[in-house]
């Protein structure tokens, strides 16, 4: 039986492969923008207080940036700095012609409002796609900028897949910044999308119906094998520090271990989702410097 379960073991979907692959895309074209319009996209980013990982990730974003032969912006701003110096940055960068995205690093600190502070964000330069406008967009089908993590899911499903048209997906988890925009890129494929959530009663049968099962509900291993169709494909979102055994680490809302031995492929934490929420969101400053110098998007890198 051991010989029977190796076999029907679910395939991982490199997503830190892929994810080094869309950059390189994105580099590529960066070249030609620069060779044949002498334009170089550029990505604001900012960040307001100390928090540790959010370091981390500007960090990480910025080395990227350059690395994709971009020019990168970055501004750290003390936690206690006014929201209304925030909004005159903001809007300095909404001027700026060589800014094409801008980036607030969330959480920002407790006196400042996010809501206000994203909308203020031109939405042309909304590169984490979270301005109202570009939600709207995003809903009504039209040319939205999309949010990072749910572009990078669509691209990983499309790899696996091909054409998603007619297949049934679960989206669990309905916040603004996954679990919405997912289930709205999931109906544009023309999936049947139901979304579901801590509510949602009979979730084991709910995500048993699913061909595409998306986790993202931040609980560690919230969603065993057993609500997994056979041969379904998972993408798990969620990124949870547990303790196990004295060490931490790193785990997502789905139970890997159980999962695999019944899907037919799934991503794994770490090494899935998250490395293509940066390479989207260079992606996403490609495709914005694109739009405000009205030339073609760089195929394949948008929704």
């Amino acid at each position: 039986m051991s010989g029977e379960l190796a076999i029907n073991r679910a395939a991982p979907i490199d997503g830190k492969g892929f994810a080094a692959e869309v950059r390189a895309r994105v580099a590529e074209h960066v070249t030609r923008l620069k060779a044949d319009y002498g334009i170089t996209p550029g990505l604001a980013v900012v960040l307001v207080g100390e928090d540790p990982a959010s370091q981390v990730y500007v960090r990480n974003k910025g080395i990227q940036t350059r690395e994709a032969g971009m020019v990168s912006f970055e501004y750290r701003l003390p936690a206690e700095t006014p929201q209304t110096d925030l909004l005159t940055l903001i809007a300095r960068l909404n001027a700026d012609a060589s800014v094409n995205g801008i980036l607030v690093q969330l959480p920002l600190p407790g006196h400042m409002d996010a809501e206000a502070v994203i909308n203020a964000i031109d939405p042309a330069k909304d590169v984490d796609g979270f301005h109202v406008s570009n939600v709207g967009l995003l809903a009504t089908g039209q040319n939205a900028m999309v949010p990072c993590t749910p572009l990078g899911c669509l691209m990983l499903l499309r790899d696996r897949l091909g054409d998603l048209s007619g297949l049934n997906a679960v989206v669990v988890g309905r916040s603004n910044i996954v679990g919405k925009p997912m289930a709205q890129l999931l109906v544009r494929e023309s999936c049947t999308v139901t979304i579901a959530h801590s509510r949602t009663k009979e979730l084991a049968a709910v995500c048993r119906a699913a061909d595409i099962l998306v986790a993202a509900v931040g609980r560690p291993k919230m969603i065993p094998g057993d609500w997994v169709k056979p041969g379904a494909t998972v993408i798990d979102v969620g990124i949870n520090r547990i303790e196990e055994g004295g060490k931490t680490r790193l785990v997502g809302d789905v139970d890997f271990d159980s999962a695999a031995q019944v899907a037919g492929a799934i991503t794994p934490v770490p090494g899935g989702v998250g490395p293509m929420t940066i390479a989207c969101l260079l992606a996403n400053t490609l495709t914005a410097c694109c739009r405000a110098n009205n030339l073609p998007e760089p195929e394949g890198l948008t929704a």
